[in-house]
């Protein structure tokens, strides 16, 4: 409200406080007003977006844990691996297998060897679907003198890797073949040497070209057959073995080698004349011999198999 007052042709406007008082309250209560929405609506987002990144959170923490979970059970027991225990519960009656002794010292090597393990098998045998699946992710090859059953084996189950090879070896030999080899030591028939060109009568030189690449973490003998004078036995298979372990070129600079049916004198002979009893780790009261065969890398051990046999030929020479 404004009031005129005219005093002498002059007019004079009062404008009254109350007024005034009264636009400022009006404005003052509005500012109030948007800023406690302000608030409010700030509060509200604050609260959702903290409900939605906990929930968010918590489902891909939930999601992680399944995954891993799946990944170690697949680890833990692949179809490979169930497939070898229902083959072993079918097979429990056979005379031929590998005592459960001998099967935990191969088995606790394969768990200790770097992945991906390279896992060389002479022979197939009731325990190829084990090895195979024990050595998961990674490669096992197995090597057999039947092409027949290696044939059968791959079309059965594919995943197994099987080569079939040809032994020229009788077991009635055995001295005379091991006698050619130490005269051959530095020819043919060297501890360290690609096998593929070797014309050595004991090794085997027919293997498909990419196995003598391969730097073998572990090798096993186990076949061919080695039970009557017209068989084929296991120089061979125990001579190519020492070459491979020694003649590797990368990896881990020692092989294991295991021998089975350590007992019978073909096996016994060629694994201490060609894998040497200085690398013997450990000799089983049932059938298997464990041996570590370092790779060579100089000169010096080119032409000898085992270190007494280096301290023979150097007593000879003086």
């Amino acid at each position: 409200m404004k009031n005129t007052i005219n005093n002498g042709g002059t007019k004079l406007i009062l404008l009254h406080p109350y007024i005034q008082k009264q636009g400022s309250s009006t404005r003052l209560y509005w500012l109030i007003a948007a800023v406690s929405i302000f608030a409010i609506a700030s509060l509200l987002t604050f609260i959702y977006t903290r409900e939605s990144f906990i929930t968010t959170t918590t489902s891909v923490a939930t999601t992680s844990i399944t995954t891993v979970a799946t990944t170690l059970d697949h680890h833990i027991l692949p179809k490979s691996v169930a497939k070898a225990l229902m083959y072993y519960a079918a097979n429990t009656n056979s005379s031929d297998h590998m005592s459960h002794t001998d099967i935990k010292q191969v088995s606790d090597v394969i768990r200790q060897c770097p992945s991906p393990c390279n896992f060389l098998v002479f022979g197939l045998t009731p325990e190829t679907l084990l090895w195979n699946a024990l050595n998961h992710r990674g490669r096992t090859v197995f090597i057999d003198e039947n092409r027949y059953y290696a044939a059968y084996i791959e079309e059965k189950h594919p995943e197994i890797e099987a080569y079939d090879v040809q032994y020229t070896t009788k077991i009635s030999e055995l001295h005379e073949l091991v006698t050619s080899v130490r005269e051959q030591a530095r020819n043919e028939c060297r501890p360290v040497q690609n096998l593929l060109f070797s014309e050595c009568k004991i090794g085997l030189n027919d293997l498909p070209n990419q196995l003598y690449e391969l730097d073998w973490d572990i090798i096993l003998v186990d076949g061919p057959r080695g039970y009557w004078p017209e068989g084929p036995g296991r120089m061979s298979a125990i001579f190519t073995a020492g070459v491979l372990a020694r003649s590797k070129k990368g990896g881990n600079r020692k092989t294991h080698v295991f021998v089975h049916d350590y007992k019978r004198e073909v096996e016994r002979v060629s694994s201490e004349e060609f894998l040497c009893k200085e690398n013997l780790v450990k000799s089983s009261k049932d059938l298997l011999a464990h041996y570590m065969v370092e790779r060579v890398v100089d000169d010096g051990g080119s032409h000898q198999f085992c270190r007494t046999a280096k301290a023979k030929a150097k007593r000879r020479a003086a």
